[in-house]
């Protein structure tokens, strides 16, 4: 699989993706701009670049890989993601946040391609395990894939989970945490460390492997195998990431949680997306 996939043609796609982002946000004035850009490259490799199962011509095929975004607030880069697989019309994007769209700031089960609605953290981890324990109750083969910020791990259900999971060996449920080292007010080890988050999670009985999180190849290398490992423990992946990626104004910015950019600072934005992917000044 690996030497088949086209990584060049994945960074362009996670490029457009985030200009998507960028300018739907700007236009509604509100959106979590960072949360999304972080995780861009991860959405990009699972639903475009063929890692997980999924239909747009059939959103509730039984047989998809189900995929949870348990950090709801990054719902931008979701809906930006399944617009460019033919979920809907890139135009219906325009319409995020506003009266009459279907597009709520906080992930929206009615939108198609959406599993659940998201947005209170440390819940889709929960969904994402029981779902996972469905499918082998009823020996159903499809795999269960969520995606944690990293934030979200301060949630004392997010470690309920993780022992839920691994006593269950739940192997066909794959977390990966948007490790961006940023919450709303300040940097997460000057909060409450996380680190050394892989011991953190082996000890609770998971497999862990730890990659950059905006490199497309080692998202594969990751990923690319998980339907033919051989473990009856869940599988985590720590993505490290910038929040912001792309935008070099609204990186390691704290404050810029859940703000879109306005007036000059959106212009300044939208000039550094295009310098950083296209360079261009």
């Amino acid at each position: 699989m690996l030497n088949t996939i086209n990584y060049q043609k994945l960074e362009k796609k996670a490029q457009e993706i985030r200009n998507l982002v960028l300018d739907m946000c700007i236009k509604a004035g509100t959106g979590h701009v960072t949360s999304s850009l972080s995780c861009i490259d991860i959405l990009v490799s699972l639903y475009c670049g063929g890692i997980l199962r999924h239909d747009p011509d059939n959103p509730n095929w039984e047989a998809r890989d189900r995929f949870i975004l348990s950090k709801g607030q990054a719902s931008p880069a979701l809906y930006a993601v399944l617009a460019d697989c033919g979920y809907f019309t890139k135009k219906e994007l325009s319409k995020f946040a506003q009266k009459g769209g279907k597009f709520g700031v906080h992930l929206q089960r009615d939108v198609p391609g959406v599993e659940i609605t998201s947005g209170s953290l440390g819940q889709g981890f929960g969904t994402a395990a029981g779902i996972a324990l469905g499918a082998k109750m009823n020996q159903e083969l499809y795999l269960v894939f969520t995606l944690l910020g990293d934030g979200e791990c301060y949630e004392g259900s997010i470690w309920e989970t993780a022992m839920f999971a691994s006593h269950n060996r739940l192997n066909n449920l794959i977390a990966i945490i948007d490790r961006n080292y940023l919450c709303v007010t300040d940097f997460t080890e000057n909060l409450i460390a996380l680190e050394p988050m892989d011991e953190k999670w082996r000890s609770f009985g998971w497999n862990v492997c730890r990659i950059n999180g905006h490199s497309i190849e080692e998202i594969f290398k990751a990923l690319c195998s998980v339907r033919s490992r051989r473990s009856n423990k869940p599988l985590l992946v720590i993505a490290d990431t910038v929040k912001g990626c792309g935008v070099e104004s609204l990186c390691y910015q704290p404050l810029c949680h859940g703000i879109a950019p306005k007036g000059e600072d959106a212009v300044k934005a939208m000039r550094e997306l295009k310098r950083r992917f296209c360079g261009d000044e």
